[in-house]
């Protein structure tokens, strides 16, 4: 679950992590009212407006302003506030915003110069351990600053049973070229947020950039935090954080109906029981000569109901000409589940475009059966090959 940058900041904050001062405000006045807040707190009269969707590069799409006085609060929000922002990570359609942060900004003078560094926390798949990502490179594209200049990008392993140790935080400042105050900042900032990664059982904490003040002073000056949905039992009320606005109306629906729905550009919807299966489907789809347009896992005990939700949230997709089928018959037997097909077809209505059944485990046969003598416009199989042939034939 991905939560927005004002969000993330108020739990870093709760976990020590130093960000700046700031408030959200969803109107034109409200940002007024945030930036003499801000101003009351923190004696400065320079703010940013930044607008928060779930996604990156907002600065480069025009979401992102610095205002010198409260007349260009005011016109920063009301450019801001309803736009349909445009970057390189939310595709040529954007997003709308909906919520803007007045915050502080950090830019002033000081004894030093102020620098730019990036910061991540994810778990090492291969190693099963999670590492600390970061480079001198701040501001910029991770993936940018890998393909150009690799040897810039360092990593530290979190051992689990011990967490990480001083001398690894310390060598985290020592590579990223601090000394004196600013040194011990940083070492302090990084156990921080490896504390807040553990306990808020994150699956993702990206700090891009993490800034050093001219007074020496290491702050988190962006964040970007995604929350493991599966612990959100640990932690429910971060289930108030989720931000529907910010997700595919289909997604929102299928959560709201248990399944397991992803969207994709494809033309070939997919229902399955297991994810596996539903990774192998995919792959079916893809080398009979078609493209998935969904992941859709309707869970081990498929059903009618189940079973017309998922459906319906495929027929949404204009992009779908035809609709696979693949269940096994393990916890659940096949024969109920081609009932279940049968009812739910005549449940949702006309269908037109063809559906492909592929059942497979105990009672196969019979499912296979109920199939072929519904008299929908339904096509059966049993085997993976004869589920690849059918593909291959209603999308040709």
């Amino acid at each position: 679950m991905n939560i927005h940058e004002y969000q993330a900041k108020a739990l870093l904050k709760n976990y020590g992590v130093y960000v700046p001062e700031g408030f959200v405000a969803d109107t034109p006045e409200a940002a007024i009212q945030a930036a003499m807040l801000v101003k009351d707190k923190t004696g400065i009269d320079n703010w940013a407006v930044k607008a928060q969707i779930h996604a990156g590069g907002r600065g480069k799409g025009g979401g992102v302003k610095i205002a010198k006085n409260i007349e260009e609060v005011q016109k920063y929000a009301k450019d801001i506030l309803g736009m349909n922002l445009v970057t390189h990570q939310t595709g040529p359609q954007g997003k709308k915003v909906h919520k803007i942060l007045i915050e502080q900004s950090i830019y002033f003078p000081g004894p030093s110069p102020v620098k730019e560094y990036y910061m991540s926390i994810l778990l090492n798949r291969q190693t099963g351990r999670n590492i600390v990502m970061y480079s001198t490179e701040g501001g910029m594209d991770i993936e940018a600053v890998a393909e150009k200049t690799p040897h810039l990008i360092f990593t530290e392993e979190i051992h689990p049973g011990v967490g990480i140790q001083p001398f690894q935080t310390k060598r985290i400042a020592f590579n990223l070229g601090l000394e004196g105050k600013a040194f011990k900042q940083m070492t302090k900032f990084v156990e921080a947020l490896c504390t807040a990664f553990e306990e808020s059982y994150a699956t993702l904490i990206e700090i891009n950039p993490v800034f050093k003040t001219s007074n020496d002073v290491i702050i988190a000056a962006d964040a970007k935090i995604a929350l493991d949905d599966n612990a959100l039992f640990k932690h429910p009320e971060y289930a108030n954080l989720r931000d529907f606005h910010e997700e595919d109306p289909t997604e929102v629906e299928a959560s709201q109906q248990n399944l397991n729905f992803i969207k994709l550009d494809g033309n070939v919807g997919c229902m399955v029981n297991g994810a596996g299966l539903a990774m192998a489907t995919m792959d079916i789809i893809k080398l009979s000569g078609g493209e998935p347009a969904n992941f859709l896992d309707v869970g081990g005990s498929a059903n009618a109901t189940t079973v017309e939700a998922g459906f319906k949230i495929i027929l949404k997709d204009p992009k779908v000409k035809a609709i696979l089928v693949n269940i096994f018959g393990g916890i659940v037997r096949c024969d109920r589940v081609a009932s279940g097909i049968v009812e739910a077809y005549k449940n949702v209505g006309e269908i037109k475009i063809p559906i492909i059944v592929r059942l497979q485990g105990t009672n196969a046969e019979k499912g296979k059966k109920i199939i072929d003598n519904s008299g929908l416009k339904v096509y059966s199989a049993i085997t993976l090959q004869e589920a690849a042939d059918l593909v291959k034939k209603v999308v040709k």
